[in-house]
């Protein structure tokens, strides 16, 4: 996993709340085995239509949000299934962080597994940001979002601050305690019968 670095780029507003992991990417995407090729797939069922032509009228087919890094949304993201490929596409795609009132809590937690920051805020600093016309810095470091005229703050759990800027995932998290593990193996040997 990569170490998470500041992040500056104009937001994509999606104005929707309870945007379930199927409309994210809709289950018969689900085949592929590894974490990459989803982005494709992100939010496939609104961004075309039934001959898979894009839909002029939704967010990520408007060119000016082509590289944005930043998704803000409604609340409860990423509810109903538990599925990661979720997160796989919004980062696949491009996504490094996502804002929004509350997410589901599986999904919040694959978020930090996977290198993606979710950033919880109240509604109304939301709302703000949906409407920004400017790029919003994002500092994980300093726990603040910047745009063009405020700054605004945001918490986040010490250690999950930590693998992001880390760029620890669960595997590497593990392997930090490497000398330990097999210092334990050696003393707890049970000798063989045989």
């Amino acid at each position: 996993m990569e170490k998470f670095k500041k992040i500056k780029t104009i937001v994509t507003p999606l104005d929707q709340v309870n945007v379930d992991t199927d409309q994210i990417v809709p289950k018969q995407f689900l085949k592929l085995i590894q974490k990459s090729g989803f982005g494709k797939y992100l939010f496939f069922n609104w961004r075309y239509d039934e001959n898979e032509n894009q839909k002029k009228d939704f967010i990520l087919n408007d060119k000016k949000y082509q590289n944005s890094k930043i998704l803000v949304t409604g609340e409860n993201f990423g509810c109903g299934s538990s599925r990661e490929h979720a997160v796989w596409a919004l980062q696949d795609y491009g996504f490094s962080v996502i804002i929004a009132p509350s997410f589901a809590d599986i999904f919040f937690s694959n978020c930090f597994k996977n290198g993606i920051l979710p950033i919880k805020l109240e509604e109304k600093n939301v709302e703000k940001l949906k409407h920004e016309s400017g790029e919003l810095e994002v500092d994980l470091e300093n726990q603040i979002l910047k745009t063009n005229s405020e700054q605004i703050s945001f918490d986040i759990d010490s250690h999950k601050k930590k693998i992001l800027l880390e760029g620890l995932d669960d595997i590497s998290q593990t392997l930090q305690f490497e000398d330990k593990i097999s210092e334990f193996e050696k003393q707890s040997k049970i000798p063989s019968v045989l």
